[in-house]
């Protein structure tokens, strides 16, 4: 693929952004819709983030996804804000508009109900109960509350997960209920989807992020890790014939909201993508 001075151009923002696998995920798609079109890593250290937008903007790119430590800084940075954006508090995919104007949004709730639903489960089944209350649990959980999803959340420090409770109230996004991490296996029977926010599982963590010893036949079961692919949880839940869905369709999906944005053109994740993605995480 040859680069010219036609070519439209998006990237990643981010510290460090070397072993992302967006570039790889966009450049195919860009490559199987014929476009004209690039997809770049921008390694930006902390700090740097307002100068790097100025200069990529200037420079004609259509838009980045901004990552850690960048999505806080970029949600203060953007002139306009979807719904999820600031029902989030962070901003994850910008468009650099032609009125001069930098338009944010978060696009992890939407990739994540977009996996749900290639999974063929409805996000509005029933309750949700959230393990963990980081950044990814609040996108989801506002994603999930839009959807018409009741949700809960429950997280290994009791106070975090009010936070994010306050937060998405004071944002508008909707009531949250908060449980004990410890009562968290007893609340399944109460829920139709479980969904592990948190780091337990990935590279290898044997550690359960929640026994679903009580979980009814009905539950679905989502863990956003996708390294390693099987992580305990979904072990577990494919184990007791439960319905499961892997991290990476979240990642796959939401990458689908910028390049949209950006290329005009809604990106198919399909078996043979994501065949391609473990692919090189296995390298």
């Amino acid at each position: 693929m040859a680069i010219t001075g036609r070519t439209r151009l998006a990237g990643l923002v981010g510290w460090p952004v070397a072993s992302s696998r967006s570039p790889l995920i966009h450049n195919e798609w860009l490559r199987r819709a014929g476009i004209d079109g690039a997809y770049v890593p921008l390694p930006v250290a902390p700090g740097g983030l307002r100068i790097a937008l100025d200069g990529l903007r200037a420079a004609g790119f259509a838009g980045v996804n901004v990552t850690v430590p960048h999505k806080e800084d970029a949600f203060r940075l953007c002139d306009t804000l979807t719904e999820a954006a600031r029902a989030c508090g962070a901003a994850n995919t910008l468009v650099f508009g032609a009125d001069g104007l930098i338009h944010g949004d978060s696009s992890d709730g939407e990739g994540f109900l977009r996996s749900l639903r290639a999974a063929g489960i409805r996000p509005d089944a029933g309750p949700a109960l959230l393990l963990g209350a980081g950044g990814a649990a609040r996108a989801i959980a506002a994603s999930l509350l839009a959807a018409g999803a009741e949700v809960s959340v429950a997280n290994r420090t009791r106070m975090r997960a009010e936070i994010l409770r306050d937060e998405l109230r004071d944002a508008g996004a909707g009531p949250v209920s908060v449980l004990d991490w410890d009562s968290r296996g007893d609340a399944l029977p109460d829920h139709a989807l479980l969904v592990n926010t948190t780091t337990i599982g990935m590279a290898g963590d044997p550690a359960s992020s929640c026994a679903l010893d009580r979980a009814p036949a009905s539950l679905a079961v989502a863990d956003i890790v996708y390294v390693p692919r099987e992580t305990p949880l979904l072990t577990q839940a494919r184990a007791r014939a439960l319905r499961t869905v892997e991290g990476l369709g979240m990642l796959l999906h939401q990458a689908g909201v910028g390049f949209q944005a950006w290329f005009g053109v809604r990106p198919e994740v399909d078996a043979a993508l994501e065949r391609m993605v473990r692919e090189d995480l296995a390298v």
